[in-house]
């Protein structure tokens, strides 16, 4: 990619974005997993060019391509099968359906994946639902207590789809995976049209925090955009929105923003956004320690093989395939682990590393258990002591 390019922000549409951060050659996809080796070693790739707007504050990856990615041909991602995960999503849609008066009402989901949540949502509050997303398949959902009042849509939400909008409208963790970010916006604004009483929820990850922590298993391909609190809240506010709460939650991991729409441009500014002078600050940091980091990581993976100890992951999301692609892991770690019975026996793209269940690991018997999200290492250690196995765990932070 030629730096001499003019890149404009795909939010405010100021030319000039600052290019701080590149990787080439990774999986396109981060979640569609492979079924044997040779599909995995062969998986198609392209570069991560990580661009910063210093108007808005948006980041955004610059190499995205989106022809290269089919959503339709991908499978969900699940993070059901952990308990403290659950928790978090319970407590979530008490709470939206406690401050939006949510009973009874109708409920559409933007990127609903398998519709976990969106069902979740209707049991609690006896609500109707209507999900959207290209990907959608059936799973779980078919045990759903309110199954009768659900409705899925496989397919990528647009104008015709306005209709399903209803009494609030929630898009989890999609935001990130499109690249025209005030395009999109402005369709879902379009499609409430006069429906003042209509609320919206996103929720994104936290770039400030993946900057602090130089955390760069948490840059994907198809992430093609990534927000602060600020440029969250900025895009709201230019796509006819007010924002009415805004918010980290998970560990400090998610952000979370409520908002409704206004006909007129709101000027509702929140304590806790971050300036773009802020952000620009991060982004150097990110800069100046991003090699210190890979270095550091590299080292503890020469170290595995030098001393020929027995390492797997735990952990085969997204964050698994960033750290795996980005360090070019081979004979240091062969195995990864994960809790969820649908990936066990595939291969991570990219790397073609198989995944295992926790139960394999009593055979295994690893000296060395990289965690990819700390918030699960409790539960990690929990399994693993349950097995009569004293690994070392090795959080990624």
């Amino acid at each position: 990619m030629s730096s001499s390019k003019i890149y404009k922000c795909p939010t405010c549409n100021t030319p000039g974005m600052s290019i701080f951060y590149r990787v080439e050659n990774v999986p396109v996809s981060s979640s569609l997993l492979c079924s044997d080796l040779n599909e995995a070693m062969n998986f198609p790739t392209g570069n991560v060019v990580l661009g910063f707007c210093r108007t808005c504050g948006l980041i955004s990856n610059l190499g995205f391509d989106p022809l290269k990615l089919d959503y339709s041909s991908l499978t969900p991602e699940e993070q059901g099968f952990s308990t403290t995960f659950n928790t978090f999503a319970q407590k979530l849609a008490i709470r939206l359906i406690e401050t939006h008066n949510l009973r009874g009402k109708r409920i559409c989901e933007i990127g609903c994946g398998r519709g976990d949540f969106l069902a979740l949502m209707c049991e609690i509050g006896d609500n109707w639902g209507v999900g959207i997303d290209p990907s959608f398949v059936v799973g779980d959902i078919a045990q759903s207590k309110a199954k009768e009042r659900l409705t899925f849509i496989r397919d990528y939400y647009s104008k015709h789809h306005a209709e399903h909008l209803g009494n609030m409208v929630v898009c989890r963790h999609t935001l990130e995976h499109i690249h025209d970010t005030a395009e999109f916006m402005r369709s879902v604004r379009q499609g409430i049209g006069d429906n003042l009483g209509t609320s919206v929820y996103f929720e994104v990850p936290d770039v400030t925090r993946i900057l602090r922590e130089v955390a760069f298993w948490d840059i994907y391909y198809e992430h093609c955009s990534y927000f602060c609190l600020g440029s969250l809240a900025r895009l709201l506010r230019l796509c006819g929105f007010d924002v009415t709460n805004l918010l980290r939650d998970y560990f400090d991991q998610y952000l979370l923003v409520e908002a409704m729409p206004v006909n007129g441009k709101s000027t509702k500014v929140f304590d806790a956004e971050e300036s773009v002078d802020q952000m620009a600050k991060e982004v150097d940091y990110f800069s100046a320690k991003c090699r210190e980091k890979l270095d550091f990581w590299r080292k503890q993976l020469h170290e595995i093989k030098a001393e020929e100890k027995k390492a797997i992951v735990w952990g085969s999301g997204s964050k698994c395939v960033g750290f795996m692609t980005t360090l070019k892991v081979e004979a240091e770690i062969k195995y990864v682990v994960d809790i969820n019975p649908r990936r066990h026996g595939k291969f991570i793209p990219g790397v073609g590393k198989q995944i295992m269940a926790p139960e394999f690991l009593k055979l295994y018997k690893p000296d060395t258990v990289i965690v990819m999200n700390p918030v699960y290492t409790n539960e990690i250690k929990k399994t693993l002591d349950s097995m009569g196995l004293t690994a070392d765990l090795l959080p990624c932070s």
